[in-house]
């Protein structure tokens, strides 16, 4: 059975290359072992980089105060990071500004655009926004400013009259770079910069761009953008940079979180949730500094705020989470297709993880909202196959919405309460016709099956070839026939399950399942009188550390008697 077993393993990993796609040699190659040597295309491949080039030389060059518009979230922050960074290694002072999410909301906006021209402004650059900021764009070109957008979003029918604008989703681009994250975008610019000012000679020694990978991976990651093609070899090579620890701040941040070595799940769930509590409860500059410092004790400062903002924003968000839960599950029972939730005065700082939360749980798109003096803002989660981004253009561009932007995973908007209804029967109206009026279930997607004789720790580092893992590129989803229930128990107060199969290669595979202790799969492996039944699984394999030992574990996701 032994032999068997591992014959079936033997191409594990051509099977889920082959389930995503990747079937030729040379995508293979580059999918096993992303680098951005053999990914990295020319930024002039980007529409209008040469002309943001040409302006932004043209600034450096004359010594023109340069000021920086970015996004109060992780993709914003670490935008305006790398932007600062290299302007400052040049020997520059730029001026830079992150909206706070309640008084100035997400965009370009007058107020800042007047502060920037005050202080001697004379190039505007947006990074991670500024698509959409038509009337402030204008504004700025009326005070004396040059103005290059560099953005991700979706643009809508009216390009702002910057002096140049790269964003790969516009439609006159061919990059094929649509899927980069804002600070990819803006990493691509200053590439292309930073190789004309060299041209040129100018000295850019002081300049090492690999340095700023571990910030271009943080927003990449945290914007939920896929992990593919150059997103993949951003995330591999930010990643070794972000364990290297040379950047003060991500360094104390990562001591204060507990967080021993770095991950896409390190990434994600441990820095970006703190990078992005300082925006989501107050303002995002704390964070910006905390990238940009070079002093420990300001760094340990900083760093200890965010994780305490961090932790007051998790409170409030489970508070709303109850309550926004009943509310989806009714809309659920009513057939709905779509998810529309809104509260008078909930925080909207964790609007967008709300959303993220019953999207995930339900399987729906999801939108959450907050009401205050008859305005609504709020944030949305798109599902596989609806653009949610798109939706909310739309809506905009049908008056409904007073503004809106993002991508088909993620998206913002407001609107009068007045138009509430008309908005929530748009969105239903919209993911019903794409779905065709089927309610949109949670669905696990197999990349492929084998016996569990072969989950072992050589699988484990097998499947650690695929990685990194997150949007785009998830950890693999095993289907395991063939071992039977050894024992369960359920831990974590009762939420969670471990316990163990009987494999066919006469070995012992432990299990975890979390929060489905209390459900329907709790209830079968806790009957005593299921031991020695045969099990199916799916889930990941994954290796487990305990007492200085790591060893193979399966994380079910569902199970099939």
């Amino acid at each position: 059975m032994e032999s068997a077993a591992k014959a079936q393993n033997k191409d594990i990993v051509s099977n889920v290359l082959e389930s995503r796609g990747i079937t030729d040699p040379a995508d293979v190659q580059n999918f096993l072992n992303p680098c951005m040597r053999d990914q990295m295309p020319d930024p002039g491949t980007l529409s209008d980089m040469e002309r943001a080039v040409s302006v932004a030389k043209d600034a450096v060059l004359s010594g023109k105060k340069i000021a920086i518009f970015g996004d109060y979230d992780v993709d914003g922050i670490t935008s305006t990071a790398i932007i600062v960074k290299y302007l400052r290694a040049l020997g520059l002072d730029p001026l830079w500004h992150l909206p706070s999410r309640d008084g100035e909301g997400y965009g370009l906006n007058p107020g800042a655009i007047e502060e920037f021209a005050a202080a001697g402004a004379e190039l505007l650059i947006t990074v991670d926004c500024g698509i959409s900021g038509v009337a402030e764009v204008a504004r700025a070109k009326e005070l004396g400013m040059s103005v290059i957008i560099t953005d991700h979003h979706s643009p809508g029918p009216l390009l702002p009259a910057a002096d140049a604008i790269v964003n790969p989703k516009r439609v006159d681009d061919t990059s094929g770079l649509s899927y980069l994250a804002g600070v990819g975008v803006a990493f691509m610019f200053l590439v292309a910069l930073n190789r004309s000012l060299r041209d040129s000679a100018v000295d850019v020694s002081a300049v090492n761009l690999l340095e700023y990978m571990d910030l271009v991976a943080l927003g990449t990651i945290c914007d939920t953008m896929p992990l593919i093609k150059l997103n993949r070899a951003f995330v591999a090579t930010g990643i070794k940079i972000i364990d290297a620890r040379q950047n003060l701040g991500l360094r104390t941040l990562m001591e204060i979180a507990g967080a021993k070595a770095a991950s896409v799940y390190v990434a994600g769930f441990v820095i970006g949730p703190r990078l992005n509590a300082a925006g989501r409860m107050s303002d995002a500059s704390p964070a910006l500094e905390l990238l940009l410092t070079d002093n420990p004790g300001t760094a340990a400062v900083l760093a200890g705020q965010l994780d305490k903002q961090n932790s007051t924003r998790k409170d409030i968000e489970n508070g709303i989470l109850m309550r926004a839960t009943e509310m989806a599950e009714q809309c659920c029972a009513d057939g709905k297709c779509s998810l529309y939730l809104s509260g008078a005065g909930w925080h909207g700082g964790v609007m967008g993880i709300i959303a993220g939360r019953l999207k995930d749980k339900f399987g729906m798109p999801t939108c959450v909202a907050t009401k205050s003096d008859g305005v609504i803002n709020g944030s949305g989660r798109g599902v596989r196959g609806v653009d949610l981004g798109a939706i909310i253009h739309d809506a905009l561009d049908a008056g409904i919405l007073t503004e809106g932007g993002g991508h088909a995973a993620a998206a913002g908007f407001s609107l009068s309460e007045n138009n509430e209804n008309a908005f929530c029967e748009f969105l239903e109206a919209r993911v019903r016709e794409i779905l065709g009026a089927e309610q949109p279930r949670p669905e696990i997607i197999i990349d492929a099956q084998m016996d569990a004789g072969g989950a072992n720790m050589k699988l484990v580092r097998e499947m650690d070839t695929l990685a990194p893992f997150g949007q785009g590129n998830p950890e693999p989803m095993l289907l395991l026939y063939g071992g039977e229930l050894a024992y369960a128990t359920a831990m974590g107060g009762g939420a969670h399950l471990r316990g163990a199969l009987r494999t066919s290669a006469g070995t012992s595979l432990n299990f975890v399942g979390f929060n489905l202790a209390r459900g329907p799969i709790g209830k079968f492996l806790l009957d005593e009188s299921n031991i020695g039944r045969k099990i199916t699984m799916c889930g990941r394999i994954t290796g487990n550390e305990y007492n200085g030992r790591t060893t193979a574990q399966f994380v079910i996701e569902d199970i099939a008697v």
